[in-house]
């Protein structure tokens, strides 16, 4: 039976596996595999929300074990370690727990066609003192880690142990900007729960940005809006600083200014892991992502895709594919569809990115994008209820790709419950 090995239960990476399994695996035509170092799901542009406390990750997270059984394919625990492309193996290194305890040995996995699908990292440019001091927003543990952090600097606010928490995010772009609101939303949500006396001027949150304006990647009509309020907010919007040192009291601008913070948060840019550097000899980029042709296969071998923010697809028109939730969603179907149609001979087809716009959420006080492509015929900028409600849609198109209509509608009205029956901030 033809194995097909997909590593990386990310938003591409998972919806892949569920798609492949379902067509392939229950009708015994593939043998399909989910590789990842992780037991459970979350979709990554959740992040700053599981960061701030908003959402509770142990609800909104997704067993792969438990999805697979459900949806056709099997799940293996394990990180990639490399691949052996004449052998057509991937070896996983051994999963050890949180003190260090082997959980499971090393092994090898076969497959016929390899599908890598890992995402990204943070970026932190070689940046002194970036790794030590700062929280990385690229995977739940970062973002559980900074919770954890907060919350205990709330505390401390409480019994007047510390004047004020002072929080610096590094980089303007979609996630830095969604975390400077949520943080602010997460304070108005704590003095529910016995810190009255906790005031929002007590929350000093600085955005830091090396461009001249936040979102970058959006137009100034977008930018400028999304700008505006997080000054109504309180947000300390930094453009045009470049921070060359993070220290424990705070960030160095190039400028010699010490940005004081007792949290610092990196996410000024991404790149694919480093072990990924020209791994088993295909070819990456200068940020470790696969190079792949229009039909997401590797340039050097037609057996391996890479999918998502791990690859690196030209445009026809220059530039390349930008790594954003849709764009996996996207490869995801293309590269269902290639397999598919490479067991029965037949030709594959190119990928053709289509751009549906960007929304960005300042929680729960505004939302500014745009739309674009097929949705408008053109582009549209839109705030308000408007694009909060297409914002949530973005996530609800996830679910339904993964569980389908019935059951996303019936994961929805529970959301709903949950809101009125669960405190509104996880503190704990």
């Amino acid at each position: 039976m033809h194995k097909i090995v997909i590593v990386g239960g990310g938003a591409g990476g998972l919806e892949l596996a569920t798609d492949l399994g379902r067509k392939l695996g229950r009708k015994k035509k593939a043998h399909v595999t989910l590789v990842d170092k992780n037991r459970t799901h979350l979709w990554k542009p959740l992040l700053h929300e599981v960061a701030a406390g908003s959402l509770d990750d142990g609800i909104d997270a997704l067993s792969y074990r438990a999805h697979a059984k459900n949806h056709g394919f099997s799940f293996q625990l394990g990180a990639l370690a490399n691949i052996d492309r004449d052998n057509k193996q991937i070896l996983l290194s051994e999963v050890v727990d949180n003190e260090g305890t082997k959980i499971l040995p090393e092994c090898q996995l076969s497959y016929d066609t390899l599908v890598i699908a890992l995402g990204s990292v943070s970026n932190d440019f070689n940046t002194k003192g970036v790794r030590e001091n700062c929280i990385f927003l690229d995977s739940p543990q970062q973002a559980k880690k900074f919770h954890h952090r907060m919350l205990n600097k709330y505390l401390q606010l409480a019994v007047h142990e510390t004047k004020q928490v002072r929080i610096a995010i590094v980089g303007a772009g979609a996630t830095g900007v969604e975390l400077s609101a949520e943080l602010f939303n997460s304070l108005e949500q704590v003095n529910s729960y016995g810190f009255e006396d906790i005031k929002i001027s007590d929350l000093k949150v600085s955005l830091v940005e090396a461009g001249d304006k936040i979102l970058p990647a959006l137009p100034e009509r977008i930018s400028g809006p999304a700008h505006n309020e997080l000054l109504k907010l309180g947000v300390a919007v930094r453009t045009q600083t470049m921070v060359t040192e993070a220290t424990p009291e705070g960030l160095l601008t190039k400028d010699g200014e010490l940005i004081e913070a007792d949290l610092m948060v990196w996410a000024a840019g991404i790149k694919a892991p480093d072990f990924m550097k020209e791994i088993a000899g295909l070819e990456t980029n200068r940020v470790n992502q696969l190079v792949v042709k229009d039909t997401l296969q590797t340039t050097l071998d037609d057996d391996i895709y890479a999918i998502g923010d791990c690859a690196s697809c030209a445009l026809p028109g220059g530039g390349f594919v930008p790594p954003r939730a849709q764009s996996a969603h996207q490869m995801a179907s293309l590269v269902a569809k290639n397999i598919k149609a490479s067991l029965k001979n037949k030709p594959l087809s190119p990928y053709k990115y289509t751009d549906y716009g960007s929304l960005v959420s300042l929680s729960n006080y505004s939302t500014v994008g745009s739309l674009m492509g097929n949705l408008t015929k053109g582009s549209m900028k839109i705030e308000g209820r408007l694009a909060r409600l297409v914002y949530i849609s973005l996530y609800r198109m996830h679910q339904v790709a993964l569980h389908g209509y019935l059951r996303t509608g019936l994961i929805t009205l529970v959301e709903r419950i949950n809101k009125i029956l669960r405190p509104r901030l996880k503190l704990h």
